[in-house]
Formats: C-alpha cells, sequence, structure tokens
C-alpha cells in the first residue's frame, strides 16, 4: 500500500506578490523552501486562509532572504498581497515509510520570518 504523506508546509505565510501576468508557478524564498523541504518544480497545494480559496501549482525559487512569496499567473487569482497562505508539499511513501516520516514545518510571522520549526503538529484540544 502507498500513503499520501504531508512533506512540508509554510504555515501562515504572507502573499508578497501576486503577479497574473507572468508563466505560472509560487515563488519562494530559497530559505523557506529548504526549510520545508520542498524543492523547485515540486508541486504544492496553497491553502488561503483569509479567502478560503484552494489550489495547487508549482514551487519556484526566490532571492535566499528575501521573504517572498509571489503567486503568479492563473494563480495571481487566488491570493492577494497580504493575505495569509498555508503552502504545502505532499509525497508518496511506502506504509513502513509513512509510519517513521516526519514533516518539515515551517511558522511564518506576519513578516515572512522563521519563527519556528517543528517535526509533528500538536494534538488538537477541545
Amino acid at each position: 500500500m502507498q500513503r499520501t504523506m504531508l512533506i512540508g508546509k509554510l504555515h501562515q505565510a504572507r502573499v508578497t506578490h501576486a503577479e497574473l501576468e507572468y508563466e505560472g508557478s509560487c515563488a519562494i524564498d530559497q530559505d523557506m523552501l529548504d526549510a520545508a523541504n520542498i524543492i523547485e518544480n515540486e508541486q504544492v497545494q496553497i491553502y488561503n486562509i483569509d479567502n478560503g480559496k484552494r489550489f495547487t501549482t508549482y514551487a519556484i525559487s526566490a532571492e535566499r532572504g528575501s521573504k517572498i512569496i509571489s503567486v503568479n499567473g492563473a494563480a495571481a487569482h487566488q491570493a492577494s498581497p497580504k493575505d495569509r497562505v498555508i503552502i504545502c508539499a505532499y509525497g508518496t511513501y511506502s506504509a513502513e515509510e509513512a509510519l517513521q516520516h516526519k514533516p518539515s514545518l515551517v511558522y511564518l510571522d506576519e513578516g515572512n520570518n522563521m519563527v519556528r520549526t517543528s517535526n509533528a503538529i500538536p494534538v488538537q484540544v477541545a
């Protein structure tokens, strides 16, 4: 059996640019990509916290240290600058690999500064 698991995520990233006249994709600061274990050209799911839209695109590298999250091409209709988004990458693992897998979770503040990382999502309580 194969299981689809979260590879990594950028939690509450702030969109810095929405560029409609661009070939496509989502440009992400290379430091953030590295921290979340997302590679260039990898498919990502983006969940817009502010408007509820969800869409699929692929990651491209933005300048290291730039704190850029640029939603480009048709996806620019799904997010505006200052929107909060969650950017996730997923991978397929064998049942055995899935049991050992730990995602790379990166938590960002309103300035897209990495405030903490983790490999486990806290248990939700009532």
